[in-house]
């Protein structure tokens, strides 16, 4: 009994200390740099990251425009910055990145209302879907991560070409490194069952690294600009980009990044 208490007492101090130290390490970004006078556009931003990068952006005077797919979250993460921020330059646009349509609508109503682009971040995502298409008859995940950013980016692209000094963000992951194979002509594919694991991951990890290929070939072809692009891993967050995982995956998932990652709690 007392040696299986120790246990415990030693495990439990372990996990502590495990949550303090990555607590007291986290990163913050210190940037105060001001962005009056700059416009930015942040994809999936009602929640999660693209919620924090918004509110950061308006924080320093950016107009900041959230396209969401839903518009009461959308509506209401755009009334939530404006409060916290006191910047009336805070708007929301729908977006459906699921819908070829949704996004064309989308960067024509930009490029009629707006003079300027100067930031894109290509944030919204799914995270674990593989059973599910849409309705232009690409993979949900796929499309919601590469091919729908892909899309909007290259409609916009001339917009953003025409400011001085522009920056095209795409929010990848390290996971891009466990992609495997595939064919680069066809991404859209379901990988090959691996026993009966769930194929979203191969998947989202195929999807990210589709980001980080496109990030590397738009810089090529936009050298001899003033435009930037990026592609970048986040780190370990606890948003609801799990929520499309089976309950049980997701809750081992989260405690896993409760536990031992660096996370913002949104």
């Amino acid at each position: 009994m007392a040696c299986g208490l120790c246990i415990l007492l030693s495990v439990a101090a372990v996990l502590v200390a495990i949550k303090l130290y990555v607590k007291l390490t986290t990163g913050w970004c210190r940037s105060n740099v001001c962005l009056v006078g700059k416009t930015a556009i942040v994809t999936g931003a009602n929640t999660g990251i693209g919620y924090e990068t918004a509110e950061d952006l308006a924080k320093r005077g950016a107009r900041v425009i959230l396209a969401c797919r839903d518009p009461a979250r959308g509506e209401d993460a755009a009334k939530k910055i404006i409060q916290a921020t006191d910047n009336k330059n805070v708007e929301f646009k729908l977006l459906d990145l699921s819908s070829f349509k949704s996004i064309r609508q989308f960067a024509s109503d930009i490029i009629a209302t707006e003079e300027r682009l100067d930031i894109l971040v290509n944030n919204a995502g799914l995270g674990s879907t593989a059973d599910k298409t849409t309705e232009d008859g690409l993979l949900l995940i796929m499309q919601v991560n590469y091919f729908g950013p892909f899309l909007l980016t290259n409609l916009l692209l001339n917009l953003i070409k025409k400011t001085p000094n522009a920056r095209i963000v795409n929010v990848a992951s390290i996971v891009a490194k466990r992609a495997g194979e595939f064919d680069v002509k066809n991404p859209n594919t379901v990988p090959v069952a691996y026993g009966q694991m769930d194929q979203g991951f191969p998947l989202y990890c195929r999807s990210k690294l589709c980001n980080v290929l496109f990030t590397i070939e738009l810089a090529k072809k936009l050298r001899g600009t003033t435009v930037t692009t990026y592609s970048l891993h986040p780190g370990a967050v606890l948003t609801d980009i799990f929520r499309t995982m089976p309950q049980i995956m997701r809750f081992m998932v989260e405690q896993i990044i409760n536990w031992f990652c660096k996370v913002i709690h949104f």
